[in-house]
């Protein structure tokens, strides 16, 4: 017997249902030869409300209990030229790392669209991507997924690294 969605669990949401589904008519198709089973290491969520609420991975409050360090970066979609064009200059990005390293441990997004921005988030953590290779990423403007590359590029100006940036300048000066 093979089953998906609530009665399954752990998760009651459409999409994992779906993700359920998949494996258990793969399953029932390969048994007893391979059986697959469901990832939920990267599960995502949304609250449809106004704004829209989307997470994936851990907040800080969770990191917090579980005693995982974490580094927090902060964009705020007010300074979002689609935000402000569309009138939903509100809400933000936020993106819990590992200390000193761009690997994601969840993120939190709150806005205009946020349960479809979130995507690119669980694709990356799902697939080990990490902040560099989001900002490395061309996103079209004007977008509400620029937001995803800002956030991106705030982690990194706080984590440039300071003395081959200022190598960089002798070297540069030296050469006028």
């Amino acid at each position: 017997m093979y089953a998906a969605g609530d009665v399954a669990g752990p998760y009651q949401f459409t999409h994992t249902a779906a993700h359920q589904a998949w494996y258990a008519a793969v399953n029932a198709l390969f048994d007893p030869f391979k059986k697959f089973r469901a990832d939920y290491s990267v599960i995502p969520w949304a609250t449809f409300i106004e704004p829209e609420v989307a997470r994936v991975g851990l907040n800080e409050l969770e990191a917090k209990e579980r005693n995982i360090p974490c580094e927090v970066t902060h964009y705020g979609i007010d300074d979002l030229d689609r935000a402000i064009a569309d009138s939903e200059a509100h809400g933000f990005v936020k993106v819990l790392t590992a200390p000193g390293k761009d690997r994601i441990l969840g993120v939190t997004i709150v806005g205009e669209h946020a349960g479809d921005l979130i995507a690119e988030y669980v694709l990356a953590m799902r697939h080990g991507i990490g902040l560099n290779k989001i900002l490395g990423t061309i996103h079209i403007y004007p977008t509400l997924a620029e937001a995803n590359k800002y956030v991106a590029g705030n982690w990194k100006k706080a984590h440039a690294p300071v003395k081959l940036l200022e190598w960089v300048g002798r070297f540069h000066r030296w050469r006028l």
